[in-house]
């Protein structure tokens, strides 16, 4: 694998997935099967007891590491061969729901433990958080890649969920939100009504459920938003996103601690782009917001931000990149996510209009997501690219 990605793709490192979500993917050159199921919310290293020891939360292990400590065998190897390793870690996307943890997950507004998500709001979250990234940074990763250090949606990448009732982009968006009581709490340091917001989201929702008005808006803007639950739900978003920029200096500070980067990875990009690598509409980071993600904030909170940038049109990509980049504060970078394979990419030139720009746009790293999913032609499109550029 390292010969591939060194001398076939002509590329300088690997970001691992550290830990990740559940899975069913297809492994076009895996030699131990090609339909694989991932295990949910798992890590791919060894973690340290001691890190953890007191905290009502602690990482799960995958089945792997029981042969094999990954990450540190690739750690090792990769230093023998002067590349360099990144951590990408899904840290709130945890989806235990076969261990189910209610007391630690997001909970809507009537009361539902949304058990795929950790709220970043709750205190036994927030320290499991710190323990895990400063853990994952002791291995001699170079940067931490945080995903899903945020919010999360309604939907969001559980199995054969099911809607049978018309929603619009309103309805969604409440359903999505948390109001566990220390998102509660968290707005009243903030001096906002946040029992007025749940009161107003349960009406709304209510309603839908009941087959009243249509929400017919094709989207949900931020200013819109902002004046709902007479105009309560404003500082209801702004105290989300205090919660989440808290939260990711309190990880970045753990990651510098052991002397690694942290990146804060925004989805607006995967949430726009995942599924046909068209995105439509705006720049991807005008919906961090709902997200409970302010992104000049983290980048200043955390020193570095990561785009995914799912798209097939090298001009669209550029768009979102030279936005992000206009948010960045003085001294943070700016990394990426490309595809190099459909939908994204059909081609070397295509891949190489899209490196080309992230290297006049000054970007720290860019990460191709990802190896085992790529067919290993892919890697031959990739060199291919990296030296046209």
């Amino acid at each position: 694998m390292l010969d591939n990605v060194q001398q076939r793709a002509g590329l300088g490192g690997l970001t691992l997935a550290t830990v990740y979500h559940e899975a069913r993917d297809l492994f076009p050159h895996n030699p131990r099967g090609k339909v694989r199921f991932l295990e949910g919310g798992v890590a791919y290293f060894r973690p340290d007891p001691a890190r953890y020891r007191g905290l009502s939360l602690e990482p799960r292990p995958a089945r792997l590491v029981e042969e094999t400590d990954v990450l540190a065998e690739l750690a090792t190897a990769a230093e023998e061969r002067g590349l360099a390793v990144h951590a990408w870690t899904v840290f709130l996307h945890s989806d235990w729901v076969r261990d189910p943890r209610p007391d630690v997950a997001e909970q809507n507004v009537f009361g539902d433990p949304l058990l795929t998500d950790l709220c970043p709001a709750n205190p036994a979250v927030r320290d499991y958080i710190r323990a895990l990234t400063g853990d994952i940074a002791s291995r001699g990763v170079r940067t931490v890649v945080a995903e899903s250090l945020h919010y999360h949606p309604l939907e969001h990448g559980f199995h054969h969920e099911r809607y049978f009732l018309e929603l619009g982009p309103r309805a969604r968006f409440l359903l999505g939100l948390c109001f566990c009581e220390h998102c509660l709490a968290a707005a009243r340091e903030q001096g906002a009504d946040g029992e007025a917001v749940r009161r107003f989201a349960r009406e709304e929702l209510e309603r839908a459920f009941s087959g009243g008005e249509k929400d017919d808006a094709e989207e949900l803007t931020l200013a819109a938003a902002r004046g709902l639950a007479g105009g309560e739900l404003g500082g209801y978003l702004d105290a989300r996103a205090a919660v989440v920029t808290s939260l990711g200096a309190e990880a970045a500070g753990a990651a510098a601690s052991e002397g690694a980067r942290f990146d804060f990875m925004d989805a607006s990009g995967a949430i726009k782009g995942y599924a046909t690598g068209r995105p439509e509409g705006g720049p991807a980071p005008e919906i961090a917001w709902r997200l409970g993600v302010d992104l000049p904030a983290l980048a200043e909170a955390c020193g570095g931000l990561e785009a995914i940038a799912y798209a097939a049109d090298p001009e669209r990509v550029r768009l979102d990149l030279e936005t992000y980049g206009a948010l960045l504060t003085d001294g943070a970078t700016l990394a990426a996510a490309l595809r190099p394979m459909p939908p994204d990419c059909d081609s070397s030139a295509n891949l190489a209009a899209k490196l080309r720009l992230a290297s006049d746009l000054g970007l720290e790293r860019v990460d191709l997501y990802h190896y085992g999913l790529a067919p290993l032609a892919a890697l031959d499109l990739i060199h291919a690219a990296v030296d046209a550029v």
